[in-house]
């Protein structure tokens, strides 16, 4: 596989290659941890929203710790409070300044399942969703949607475009989609 711009290897047949796996998967793919099938429209939904906040906020492909572990502490029976203190307020600090910060692919969905185009059976569907798109493109069937994005190589616009499958996909093949080929 290159390495270049994956935007045009997400066609219709893996798509329908996609669908296949879906379809022979040994538990229901459109169901979430409620046990209610979710709509492929509402994990369209939320994949789009997913892609917006990564344009918007930006993608990373890895979350980098923003402050490096320090191996110098000392273990915390014998810190002062006032040590203790000044290393959560540094945690804190870092955590508050990184929250416009640009977003790996899980995070994404994270976010947007505490939001109003998704929610936690969404967020694990369209997840599922995803990492069924990359076992069709790659043909592996251990391969994952976010090992895959963390590649060293990959780039903000093949994320993009696996949302975009994703929505697709969903749209296509998903519970309540206009056409008879549904992926359970």
């Amino acid at each position: 596989m290159t390495t270049t711009s994956t935007a045009a290897v997400f066609t219709n047949e893996i798509l329908a290659r996609a669908a296949d796996l879906a379809r022979d998967s040994y538990r229901p793919v459109w169901t979430g941890g409620s046990g209610e099938e979710t709509t492929g429209e509402s994990i369209a939904r939320h994949l789009d929203a997913a892609n917006i906040l990564l344009a918007t906020t930006g993608w990373a492909r890895t979350y980098p710790s923003p402050t490096p572990v320090s191996t110098a502490l000392p273990a915390i029976q014998t810190m002062s409070i006032k040590d203790m203190l000044s290393e959560m307020l540094i945690v804190v600090r870092d955590e508050i300044t990184t929250a416009g910060a640009p977003r790996t692919l899980p995070m994404a969905l994270e976010h947007v399942a505490h939001g109003e185009d998704g929610d936690s059976d969404t967020r694990y569907v369209a997840s599922e969703v995803l990492t069924l798109l990359i076992r069709a493109l790659t043909r592996h069937d251990q391969a994952a949607a976010t090992p895959w994005t963390e590649r060293q190589h990959r780039t903000h616009q093949d994320v993009s475009a696996l949302l975009t499958a994703g929505a697709r996909f969903a749209r296509t093949y998903g519970p309540n989609a206009p056409q008879a080929q549904h992926a359970d």
